[in-house]
């Protein structure tokens, strides 16, 4: 059955927002994420509590929620920038999962918080971010999957993607190999692209 369509809108940040999420991101790569607090980042932001709340309110869920938003958009843009003006959908998949695989691998900074805080990281990368992470693919990949798919089908086949490349990326596949084009065309011909849809 297909699912319903997502509404998630990439949020737009006013510079009040940005700086607030650098001073964020940069207290949680030096410290890791379960020992920032929110006098942490207003002392790295040079602001008050008072202005944190008043742009953020809720406080840190709000921060964390709107930090770990804005590193998925810079790691889809990344990937959606060589992906774009793919002419098939066996094209845009391939390109996508060798792209998001080869970034997922060489971010120095997802292996830092993997190896300091595996617990945080391990969830935002599966039980409690995946919705997130499949929500913001969406809002990327819906767009150029469009001249292939249906919008219910570009949501499954984007989920699955996913879902797919996070779990060959924390626990390789001695039967997927993401680093070799040639293994990831021949599982999206079988697994991902329709019948009538293959070039």
């Amino acid at each position: 059955m297909a699912s319903t369509p997502r509404a998630f809108v990439l949020p737009v940040l006013n510079e009040a927002e940005a700086s607030i999420l650098d001073a964020a991101s940069f207290c949680v790569d030096r410290h890791g994420w379960d020992r920032v607090t929110m006098d942490d980042v207003c002392g790295q932001a040079g602001i008050s509590r008072a202005t944190l709340y008043r742009i953020f309110p809720g406080g840190r869920d709000v921060v964390f929620e709107a930090l770990r938003v804005r590193r998925l958009s810079e790691f889809f843009t990344v990937v959606r920038a060589h992906v774009e003006g793919a002419e098939t959908l066996e094209s845009l998949l391939v390109r996508s999962i060798a792209v998001a695989h080869a970034e997922l691998v060489a971010d120095e900074q997802l292996a830092t918080m993997l190896a300091t805080a595996p617990g945080e990281t391990l969830g935002d990368l599966t039980v409690s971010g995946v919705s997130r992470i499949v929500s913001v693919a969406t809002a990327f990949f819906a767009p150029l999957a469009a001249p292939f798919l249906s919008a219910d089908a570009a949501e499954d086949t984007i989920e699955v993607m996913c879902r797919m490349v996070i779990s060959v990326f924390l626990a390789p596949s001695s039967r997927l190999d993401f680093t070799r084009e040639d293994d990831i065309r021949s599982f999206v011909r079988r697994h991902l692209v329709p019948e009538g849809a293959r070039n």
